[in-house]
């Protein structure tokens, strides 16, 4: 099922961080649910940051670098 995506926010941090994220997971040439499983962060979690509804904890991100082979520090926006 795919969910259509809104226009996200960049005026925000959390908007800045989910413009980050999605186009570092392009980058990395895979797909929410592909890095949902290596990651093992659910699916819709990883929707929700690309969404800009919300930013996940700090001692997630390690593990969400690690799935696309980034370091945790690339994953934060600039401001």
């Amino acid at each position: 099922m795919s969910r259509a995506k809104k226009e996200v926010e960049t005026k925000t941090y959390r908007g800045r961080f989910a413009v980050r994220l999605t186009e570092l997971r392009s980058k990395a040439k895979l797909s929410v649910d592909e890095l949902a499983e290596k990651s093992g962060i659910s699916r819709g979690t990883i929707y929700n940051w690309e969404s800009g509804i919300r930013t996940p904890l700090l001692d997630q991100l390690p593990d969400l670098a690690k799935a696309m082979g980034i370091k945790p520090g690339k994953l934060l926006p600039d401001e």
